[in-house]
């Protein structure tokens, strides 16, 4: 049993969570700041030292609920994912190794799990109530995430339906937290929208970067990927832009959340700089580290940011 569980969470690169959750988690900080203080935002003042870290009014079973919506969601998409791709997979040399093709698990068994990660993302948007929004959006979100899997069948656009699905995370968050001001004034969503939209382009720039390994493949079987349409070096460009605009996005955050400031956009100039190091790690005629750029530098990028939002919300 052991094994087999150590099998799925290897199935759904279970660590690759990073990418995501730490975009949930400040946009979450966010909204409980925004709770915490009731003076408009000309005239907010500092985090004091009368308030403590009970100022961001952290509420722990909302805190459970987002890790749990977060871990079983990507558990559900990306088991789903092997699941429709497990043909594509086998036949295609980079990928040949994964759990389904290699028969290291079987589709009953991922198919379980696949079922079980949805259940269970449903049943933890409960937590939220008496908010009903999570539970109601749960279904359409589940559609969108699951849908992925066969966009790259039909359109070349789908690196950035994987970004609006990694995108949602921080909207989603935010909901959860906020659903009676957000019905009251959907202007309220604003900030969670503008940090949702740089997600949505930093995950499109990065999956344009990671899906340049089968540029052959795609070519070969006729799959819609942008590598494919473009050819390698128009999609490299393609990804260096959407990052641009990612640096954008999250430089402009604090305009629509006066809170960040000084230290927020010292950490988006670190951002900046990660991502041309990112681009200059691969090259059309050299992407033997694409795994780094996708990895190492993204998983840095996700949890640099989390942690100077929540310094300069504290600060």
């Amino acid at each position: 049993m052991f094994q087999t569980l150590r099998h799925l969470l290897s199935l759904i690169r279970f660590s690759h969570t990073l990418f995501a959750l730490p975009f949930a988690l400040l946009a979450a900080l966010m909204a409980w700041h925004e709770q915490a203080f009731s003076t408009a935002w000309t005239d907010y003042a500092p985090f004091s030292s009368t308030t403590g870290f009970k100022g961001f009014g952290v509420r722990w079973k909302e805190l459970f609920g987002i890790l749990l919506c977060m871990v079983f969601a990507r558990s559900a998409a990306m088991a789903f994912n092997r699941l429709v791709d497990r043909k594509l997979d086998a036949a295609n040399p980079r990928t040949m190794g994964r759990h389904l093709p290699a028969g290291i698990l079987s589709v009953t068994q991922v198919t379980t799990f696949t079922l079980l990660s949805a259940t269970g993302f449903i049943a933890s948007t409960l937590l939220f109530l008496p908010n009903w929004l999570p539970f109601a959006l749960s279904f359409p979100v589940l559609l969108w995430l699951c849908g992925y899997s066969y966009a790259k069948r039909f359109t070349s656009l789908a690196h950035y339906w994987l970004g609006v699905a990694l995108g949602l995370s921080p909207v989603a968050a935010w909901i959860a937290i906020r659903g009676e001001q957000v019905l009251a004034s959907p202007a309220d969503l604003l900030p969670a929208t503008v940090l949702g939209a740089a997600v949505l382009a930093w995950v499109a720039g990065f999956d344009i970067l990671y899906a340049c390994q089968d540029y052959e493949y795609d070519k070969s079987v006729g799959l819609h990927s942008l590598p494919a349409k473009l050819g390698l070096r128009g999609a490299l460009r393609l990804a260096a832009a959407s990052h641009a605009v990612a640096a954008v996005l999250l430089a402009l955050l604090p305009t629509v959340y006066p809170p960040l400031g000084t230290l927020w956009w010292c950490g988006i100039a670190a951002v900046a700089a990660l991502l041309i190091y990112e681009h200059r790690l691969v090259r059309p005629d050299d992407l033997d580290r694409v795994n780094l750029a996708f990895f190492h530098v993204n998983a840095v990028i996700s949890l640099g940011l989390l942690a100077v939002g929540t310094l300069d919300l504290v600060f």
